[in-house]
C-alpha cells in the first residue's frame, strides 16, 4: 500500500486522487491557523517554491483536532494561508488526524513505523515526508521546522 491508494477530500469537499502525485516527492501536514507554529506557513511555501518544478507537493491538511486551533470552514483557512503566507500548495478539507474518525489516509501514515502500531499525531504541523514511490521515510514533529530537513527534500527528488 502506498499514499497514491487514497482518495481525499478537496477544499470543495469533491473526491481527490493522490494517485495524481505518482513519482512526486510530497510533504504532509496537518496544520492550523491559530497555532503558535502557524508561521511555519513561511518556511513551508519556501521550500514548495524552491522544489515544486523539480516535483515536490506539499499537501496541507486543516486539522481543528488541537484546542480548536483551526476555527473557520475550509475557505476561510484558505484565505487566511493566502493573505498572509502565500501560501500557493494544494490546500484539502479540514479533517481529524487522530481517534475514531480519524481520516483513512492519516491512519495509514500513522501506522507507517518500525511497530506498525498507530502513533498518534501530537499537534499541528506533523509533517511526513514521501518518497517518490509513495512511501513515508521520514516523519517530522510539529517542533521541527521545515527548513532544518530541507536537504532530506533534496535527496529524495535526486532519486
Amino acid at each position: 500500500m502506498s499514499i497514491y491508494d487514497f482518495k481525499v477530500k478537496d477544499q470543495r469537499g469533491e473526491d481527490f486522487d493522490l494517485s495524481v502525485y505518482k513519482g512526486k516527492v510530497l510533504l504532509v501536514v496537518n496544520t492550523a491557523t491559530k497555532c503558535g507554529f502557524t508561521p511555519q506557513y513561511e518556511e513551508l511555501e519556501d521550500l514548495y517554491e524552491k522544489y515544486n518544478e523539480q516535483g515536490f507537493e506539499i499537501l496541507d491538511f486543516p486539522c481543528n483536532q488541537f484546542f480548536h486551533q483551526a476555527p473557520g470552514d475550509d475557505q476561510e483557512i484558505n484565505s487566511f494561508c493566502s493573505l498572509n503566507y502565500g501560501t500557493k500548495f494544494p490546500r484539502f478539507k479540514k479533517i481529524e488526524v487522530n481517534g475514531d474518525k480519524a481520516d483513512p489516509l492519516y491512519k495509514w501514515l500513522c501506522s507507517q513505523n518500525e511497530t506498525g502500531k498507530i502513533k498518534k499525531i501530537k499537534w499541528n504541523f506533523e509533517k511526513f515526508l514521501i518518497n517518490k514511490q509513495g512511501e513515508v521515510v521520514k516523519r517530522f514533529g510539529p517542533t521541527v521546522k521545515p527548513n532544518s530537513f530541507e536537504d532530506k527534500i533534496a535527496t529524495e527528488l535526486a532519486k
